[in-house]
């Protein structure tokens, strides 16, 4: 039984390689996801009207109260 594993492990072992999907176009893809992430938040960054400031202090002032 170790024989005939071992002859296939090797037949298999020898068998002329094929790329497959990700051989080909795996640099492809992870390029254009990461265009495409770069140009989304980018706009997102430079568009939504975010104002830069990490502290909130000064800036969150309690609304009137409306009964």
């Amino acid at each position: 039984l170790a024989r005939g594993i071992q002859h296939t492990a090797v037949r298999q072992a020898h068998r002329k390689y094929e790329p497959n999907f990700h051989d080909k176009y795996g640099n492809l893809v992870l390029l254009g996801g990461a265009a495409a992430f770069t140009a989304v938040w980018g706009y997102v960054f430079t568009q939504a009207g975010i104002e830069w400031g990490l502290s909130p202090v000064g800036r969150i002032t309690p609304k009137e109260w409306k009964e």
